[in-house]
């Protein structure tokens, strides 16, 4: 965005980000700071494993072997670690072995023999799960879909784009960009999530607040249900009213009632021009405000509205090791996106927006990105900080929506729990290095991180159940788009009624009877 002298001369802006203009890298969505993840069932030794399910045998390994070609049959221990451990490095499996189909036949082959044989199965995408879903809790076989990994169809009309479960979000944008076309979804894990994870977890991400969520965009899905039936509705229309809409129970549903292998999606137009204002404001208050501002004077053009407190953008200094697009520290961060098909409009719509919001106080200051590669550092000082947030041993990760007059309590409520504990500080005699909040307040979404120099009983104790009952208390939802797995499992109540749990339990005997998918996790 061009701001001439005299405007910026009005409201301070300073377009200054020269000394951080290189494309930061994207890192790999892992953390090696601790060296030994301990097991899941060692952490967790209440949770039993479930004796129904069977020991894996070498006769199992021969049948799989004659599905699939030797090499997608992982059975050496150096090769499982990948699949055994999440991206947090929190929970730890113990498979024995992984499989990789290239087909959904195969997929179809390999769980109708588990089922007959009940061995429990973990369907598996890129792995960037934060909330253990994605890893096996003890021996089960997981399934990786990281080999079906192909395109199948684009219309470059309607904008219906069909592919493999598989295929990294990334490359699949990637793709669309040169039709001229946008995913309707962005992660800061879209290097390595793939989009079936995507669905099956009903990732929210970056742009919500301009596509809407995938219950939305995803038009036909295929998926592999538990005894191996193949239920395909990849040729669904934009509008499709014959009988029950199935697709949507397995759009969040973690991989517990069939294996996607197959996602229609509806995309849109991709925006020729994209500008990205970076803020600093004096108080949550202040970004509420902003947030009004900004959809009623940037409309239909606004993409993204992101925040981030100081404690996330002081770890993020830490992690990235540039300098912050800001010279002064502020109590919280904005950055907002906006995307069209005008440049000279959007310019003026976002310069007269920045105007305002520094007249009327509610903006201290900003700075503009005036290219590609500041457009990409500024997003990197957001997407950063996910990762940044491990940089002291690991971190516990709170997904869920709030009420936005009440949502940065709850990062209030925390810290001052855990100080009142004595558990936070700044030398390493205490586990809890920070508490950090940043999220989408497009959509409501607060993203509650809990540095810590090291995972144990006590801080989790101090936070579990108290973070989901103070959620419970201000009306919001214990996951936003991270999903359940295996580190909520036990608290979908306060959420769902009594009632609502019943019927995703009655949902799960209908197609997994046996339930071999996903054990342990959701419900």
């Amino acid at each position: 965005m061009m701001i001439n002298p005299t405007s910026r001369a009005v409201f301070g802006l300073r377009v200054n980000l020269s000394r951080c203009l290189r494309s930061l890298p994207r890192l790999a969505c892992r953390s090696y700071s601790q060296k030994v993840v301990p097991l899941t069932k060692e952490t967790y030794p209440s949770t039993a494993r479930n004796q129904a399910f069977a020991r894996l045998s070498s006769d199992d390994i021969g049948e799989f072997k004659k599905i699939l070609s030797d090499k997608n049959v992982l059975t050496d221990a150096t090769d499982l670690e990948f699949f055994n451990e999440d991206w947090m490095r929190k929970y730890r499996g113990e498979s024995k072995c992984v499989l990789k189909p290239q087909t959904t036949q195969q997929v179809s082959q390999i769980l109708k023999y588990c089922n007959e044989k009940k061995i429990a199965v973990v369907p598996q995408g890129g792995n960037t799960g934060l909330v253990g879903g994605s890893v096996p809790v003890f021996d089960e076989v997981v399934l990786s879909l990281a080999n079906m990994n192909k395109i199948r169809s684009f219309d470059n009309v309607s904008g219906i784009f069909k592919l493999d479960a598989g295929v990294i979000l990334e490359i699949a944008d990637q793709y669309l960009a040169e039709q001229g076309y946008i995913f309707p979804l962005d992660l800061g894990a879209k290097g390595s999530c793939h989009v079936g994870g995507n669905v099956a977890c009903n990732a929210g991400g970056l742009r919500l607040l301009r596509y809407g969520s995938l219950h939305g965009s995803v038009l036909g899905l295929e998926v592999v249900l538990a005894d191996g039936t193949i239920v395909d509705s990849m040729h669904s229309l934009r509008k499709d009213n014959t009988g029950y809409d199935t697709k949507q129970l397995f759009i969040g549903s973690e991989g517990t009632l069939g294996v996607i292998t197959g996602v229609s999606i509806l995309c849109p137009a991709r925006p020729r021009f994209t500008n990205i204002a970076f803020l600093g404001l004096e108080s949550y208050e202040a970004v509420q405000h902003c947030f009004t501002q900004a959809k009623n004077e940037l409309g239909e053009i606004l993409s993204a509205f992101e925040f981030m407190d100081e404690d996330s953008q002081d770890l993020a200094r830490k992690f990235i090791k540039q300098t912050h697009p800001l010279e002064e520290t502020y109590p919280f961060y904005v950055l907002i996106e906006t995307s069209g098909s005008n440049k000279e409009h959007d310019d003026a719509k976002l310069e007269t927006f920045l105007e305002t919001s520094m007249e009327n106080g509610i903006v201290s200051d900003g700075t503009v990105a005036q290219d590609e590669a500041q457009l990409k550092t500024l997003w990197y000082w957001r997407e950063g900080v996910s990762e940044a947030s491990t940089i002291g041993g690991g971190v516990y990760k709170y997904d869920v929506s709030i009420p936005l007059k009440d949502l940065y309590g709850l990062v209030e409520a925390a810290r001052e729990r855990l100080e009142e504990a004595n558990l936070i500080g700044e030398t390493d005699d205490f586990p809890v290095l920070r508490v950090l909040g940043y999220g989408h307040v497009g959509d409501g979404n607060l993203h509650l991180n809990v540095a810590v120099r090291r995972y144990t009983k006590e801080v989790e104790k101090c936070l579990e159940p108290f973070v989901y009952e103070w959620i419970s208390e201000h009306h919001g939802s214990i996951s936003a788009e991270h999903g359940l797995g295996f580190q909520k499992k036990n608290y979908i109540g306060y959420t769902k009624t009594e009632n609502e749990i019943k019927l995703i339990k009655q949902l799960k005997n209908l197609y997994d009877p046996n339930g071999i998918l996903n054990p342990y996790k959701y419900v």
